[in-house]
């Protein structure tokens, strides 16, 4: 090996090493609540009925400071910890607590199973965790959280689901008002440029094993709820979606979509 290559080989060595430390050395977790019936609205058929009538988890995420998340483990681009385990043990793990992930974290979508949701989540998040190799305490911290009623979505956004859009600043400040920070509110637009839905709500914890600290997202909207003119800015909680005999859905919002 000649000096260019050997420097070569060292400038790629150095490099793995800095995405390596940089995938580890996150700022703090995000955690993402749903709100099942913006999901399904578009497409009620397409998810499992019952749909649920609360919201659920979508994730726990490893997050940057620039509110960017951590990226998925990769061996070669971003070894964020070593040898984390497989997503396809996890699921042996996680059976104390399958009952409550049941309920608290399904996958919402018709011929995907919630373990498909779970192994994804942690593909995408938690190997790059403080909870590498035990997805155990990375799935019941989330739960911990979640099932907190201090941070209910729609106890600290103040509202009920109702058909009336919200203002999105009025519901940040009631978040801030009740727990002392501010989330980040997600939107979707179901219907192309027709009003604003709340997707999701995210918590921020500072980073900690377990995490339990809120902090303000550093963020407190996403872009597609920011690509609403500020006057303009309001969001719908739909009320949940009721299903009868499978697909025949009965909610008047859809009729009038």
């Amino acid at each position: 090996m000649d000096m260019k290559q050997i420097l070569a080989f060292a400038a790629a060595v150095v490099a793995s090493l800095v995405v390596s430390a940089q995938g580890a050395d996150f700022a703090f977790y995000k955690l993402s609540l749903r709100w099942p019936t913006t999901l399904c609205i578009a497409a009620p058929q397409t998810c499992k009925s019952p749909i649920p009538d609360t919201f659920t988890i979508h994730g726990l995420w490893p997050t940057f400071k620039d509110d960017k998340n951590v990226p998925p483990y990769n061996p070669l681009t971003n070894k964020c910890n070593p040898n984390p385990m497989p997503a396809t043990n996890i699921v042996a793990e996680l059976q104390p607590i399958r009952g409550r992930l049941e309920k608290k974290w399904p996958d919402l979508i018709k011929g995907y199973r919630n373990e498909d949701l779970w192994e994804i989540q942690w593909l995408h998040h938690g190997m790059c965790s403080d909870y590498p190799r035990d997805p155990l305490i990375y799935y019941t911290s989330a739960l911990i959280l979640a099932e907190n009623s201090k941070y209910d979505p729609l106890k600290v956004l103040g509202v009920q689901p109702s058909q009336t859009p919200y203002d999105i600043d009025t519901l940040l400040d009631n978040v801030k008002r009740t727990v002392g920070f501010y989330p980040q509110i997600s939107c979707s637009m179901p219907i192309k440029g027709k009003q604003l839905y709340l997707k999701e709500i995210r918590f921020c914890f500072k980073r900690a094993m377990p995490p339990y600290q809120l902090q303000n997202c550093p963020d407190d909207m996403d872009n597609l709820c920011r690509s609403v003119p500020p006057l303009q800015r309001t969001v719908m909680i739909p009320p949940p979606i009721t299903t009868n005999s499978g697909l025949n859905v009965t909610w008047e919002l859809l009729a009038s979509a």
